[in-house]
């Protein structure tokens, strides 16, 4: 019976075993925004979403824990690692899920996979901290470029369309081969500029169709001096102190304080660089201990005040959307990627490697990037970028229909003075007015502004 027993035993082993399957993988990462938030004993995120992707793709169960010293990975005085790549040397995890950048320290002692997000080094700080470099026409980027192009093609259309009105309309020049005409083209242009900039510039169109089109430019006027002072005055009250715009003008400054996360590997690049601005910066952070615990220290610093937070283009994107009062340098230096880790030797990179691809071709990793990278900035206080055309479209639109209503209405004067004559002289009206039109275009006489009293006297 004792046989039998040890045989029944090993089968019922044998038995659990197979019907446990294979064990789920002990995932480690670090609560870092947006890419592992918890939420009590779950976590949801970008890493966690593009995890259960992966999970799905090659048919594996995981379970996540958060790492316990709460750092990514690098090694003391003697040699060994801490965070989450402590970890996985040591056998604590088997796989590294987190924005953990792809390093050649790192890769020597674990296996990385292919990149599934690619980044680099910058540094944010307060939008007060930070200027673009003012000059002498800055005055003129409260407007954008169309939107100075505009103003300027409208400008020209109503001077020409009040040059034709006086010519056309009876009632502003009744006997063109006696009378002289107030309207010149160098008055109208005159005129539509003292308008513009709320001068007066007369005198001042006498028939129905030029008054309507005064009246049209007059409002348009006054609707783009409105917006223009508007812009102005963001303008004037944005703060201009330094112009930081690279690590060159940060390392060249002694105002503003600067700093990375310690012993990270935006750290190390800093450390291990040749280059002398980006050792001068190192030297400078050590030297000042301006260090930051985490990501989330950085940038309350930088909200702040005096401080410049230096860390992966990313994160850093992420902190300008959610934070108003915050800018991001447009410099961007070593360039890099987040990868997945695992144990040396693991078949599992291989795997994994091939499913990132995957998901990154079918857009997946693009949908995931906008969906945990949404802006709830509403910038209230920043400043105001320059005005575009179609902000004003409507206004652009009424000066069209304005001055083609003019137009139609000194042409209408002139064909109801032409059907008169042609009444009074038995003659064609399109004959009278064809010669009323080419005696007020070719013919007539031609005064200078101010002397229209005169005229009247």
């Amino acid at each position: 019976m004792a046989p039998l027993g040890i045989i029944f035993i090993i089968s019922a082993l044998l038995a659990g075993t197979h019907a446990a399957g294979p064990q789920p993988l002990r995932v480690t990462t670090i609560n870092e925004e947006p890419y592992v938030i918890s939420k009590g004993s779950e976590q949801e995120g970008f890493c966690i979403d593009m995890l259960s992707a992966l999970s799905k793709k090659l048919d594996f169960k995981y379970d996540v824990h958060m790492v316990k010293d709460g750092r990514y990975g690098t090694t003391d005085d003697s040699g060994k690692w801490n965070g989450m790549i402590g970890e996985v040397v040591r056998g604590e995890a088997d796989i590294v899920i987190a924005p953990l950048t792809l390093t050649a320290k790192r890769e020597e002692a674990v296996d990385m996979t292919k990149p599934y997000m690619q980044t680099g080094i910058s540094f944010i700080l307060r939008k007060g901290l930070a200027s673009e470099d003012s000059h002498f026409l800055s005055l003129l980027h409260i407007f954008s470029t169309e939107m100075w192009i505009g103003v300027l093609v409208a400008y020209l259309l109503t001077s020409v369309c009040i040059f034709l009105v006086a010519r056309i309309s009876p009632c502003e020049w009744k006997q063109p081969e006696k009378e002289q005409n107030s309207f010149p083209l160098s008055h109208s242009f005159w005129y539509t500029v003292g308008a513009l900039t709320l001068q007066g510039a007369g005198p001042h169109p006498k028939a129905l169709s030029g008054r309507v089109i005064t009246a049209i430019w007059w409002l348009f006027s006054l609707v783009v001096l409105a917006c223009y002072f508007a812009n102005l005055s963001s303008w004037m009250h944005s703060d201009k102190q330094l112009p930081i715009k690279s690590f060159e003008d940060l390392a060249n400054q002694n105002l503003i304080e600067y700093g990375t996360i310690k012993d990270s590997s935006t750290f190390a690049f800093f450390k291990n660089s040749n280059n002398p601005t980006y050792h001068r910066i190192y030297e400078h952070i050590k030297k000042a201990q301006s260090y930051s615990l985490s990501t989330e220290e950085g940038i309350r610093k930088a909200q702040k005040g005096n401080y410049a937070f230096i860390g992966e283009s990313v994160f850093l994107d992420l902190a300008v959307a959610r934070y108003c009062n915050l800018t991001r340098a447009p410099e961007i230096i070593s360039m890099r990627g987040y990868s997945i880790a695992a144990p040396l030797g693991s078949p599992l990179i291989k795997n994994l490697s091939v499913a990132i691809l995957q998901l990154s071709e079918s857009g997946e990793l693009d949908y995931l990037r906008s969906k945990w990278w949404v802006s709830s900035c509403l910038a209230k206080n920043g400043k105001s970028s320059p005005l575009k055309p179609a902000s004003l479209k409507g206004m652009f639109l009424i000066l069209a229909l304005g001055l083609g209503l003019g137009l139609f209405i000194a042409l209408m004067e002139l064909a109801s003075k032409s059907r008169n004559i042609a009444s009074t002289q038995q003659k064609s009206c399109c004959s009278v007015l064809s010669a009323e039109l080419s005696q007020r275009f070719r013919g007539g006489k031609v005064m200078k502004p101010g002397s229209s009293d005169k005229n009247k006297g």
